[in-house]
């Protein structure tokens, strides 16, 4: 089969960096449907995984955690799913990627994809989807239709998890959802998608607050550039305020939050697959759930810019805008 990969940690403007290759077919195990790719978006977690994590010698790694298929096969124990059903996924960061014609998905973090999108449409939505839904319901502790009276600020509101987060907070419950944005189109952007105001998080948030009329709030998502950010943060948050990061910070200082109690709370998609935890199928069930209110109309992809066929030049493209810090919701590729 087709693949795009890397055998070794190379800078993206490296021809390299990512690779065309031919990898064998997949098998898929009990658990598991066999998906013939269509279509997938990039994250910034592609580009992390190739920076840092070099595969054994000899050996290639291939990245994507966002996929949209058709099942071609199903394991022995798969009950939910059958050959010929189109499935939308975000797969497991320990397990090979879907930057691949052929790929294989637990069938527990897997759902029907929103008929109503086409198959790029589709693939802006997995990874960024869960991460937001369990950062705002399962790591907040926001209750679906509760929030009236308190305010989130959404730090990196045109980002991938802060363009789906921002429509769920509006759609699933009473919040008042402040984004950030530095430039004139990340700032339409956070505003058509649902947002009630746009900061600068290039100034102090607290005064942008403050100049809003807002002052301070009682959430915030912090799901890029948190160390520059942080202090700033624990400034904008109540006292017993709660923070959600989701970026990685080289260190943190947890004993600045003491004086205001303010509790944090750390997001990963990837944590209920990785261990297989319990409730790995609540994933799935959230991609449903999401699914229908695609289909209803409440929510819309965040696809903003398309990159053609899967290559690795094209994903070589991707990965650079990613790294540049100016991506506005999410890249996709279709076809092979």
């Amino acid at each position: 089969m087709k693949a795009v990969g890397y055998r070794q940690s190379l800078p993206i403007d490296n021809p390299a960096a990512l690779e065309d290759l031919e990898l064998p077919a997949p098998r898929p195990g009990e658990r598991d449907l066999l998906v013939r790719v269509r279509a997938i978006s990039v994250n910034p977690v592609d580009t992390k995984v190739r920076r840092n994590a070099a595969p054994d010698a000899g050996q290639a790694k291939v990245l994507g955690w966002d996929a949209v298929g058709t099942v071609e096969a199903v394991g022995g124990a798969v009950t939910q799913f059958k050959p010929g059903d189109r499935v939308y996924y975000a797969g497991s960061i320990v397990r090979p990627g879907a930057n691949s014609e052929l790929h294989t998905v637990d069938e527990r973090i897997t759902a029907l994809a929103p008929r109503s999108l086409d198959d790029a449409q589709a693939a802006a939505l997995p990874l960024t989807t869960l991460t937001a839904y369990e950062l705002l319901f399962d790591r907040l502790g926001v209750p679906q239709g509760g929030g009236a009276g308190q305010t989130l600020l959404i730090v990196g509101g045109a980002g991938g998890v802060g363009s789906i987060l921002i429509q769920l907070a509006r759609q699933l419950t009473q919040l008042r959802v402040i984004a950030t944005a530095s430039r004139p189109e990340t700032r339409a952007w956070c505003l058509e998608l649902g947002a009630h105001a746009v900061i600068d998080h290039s100034k102090p948030l607290a005064g942008e607050l403050k100049a809003a009329g807002i002052g301070e709030v009682e959430m915030v998502a912090s799901l890029t550039q948190t160390g520059q950010h942080y202090a700033q943060i624990i400034e904008s948050l109540q006292p017993q305020g709660r923070m959600a990061v989701i970026d990685d910070l080289p260190v943190l200082d947890a004993m600045a939050l003491k004086t205001k109690c303010i509790s944090l709370h750390w997001e990963m998609m990837f944590t209920r697959s990785r261990f297989e935890t319990a409730d790995m199928a609540r994933q799935g069930e959230l991609l449903a759930e999401v699914a229908q209110l695609v289909d209803a109309g409440r929510i819309r992809t965040t696809a903003n810019a398309s990159f053609g066929t899967i290559n690795a030049a094209n994903l070589r493209r991707a990965h650079a805008l990613i790294e540049s810090g100016k991506a506005q919701g999410k890249v996709v590729l279709a076809g092979f």
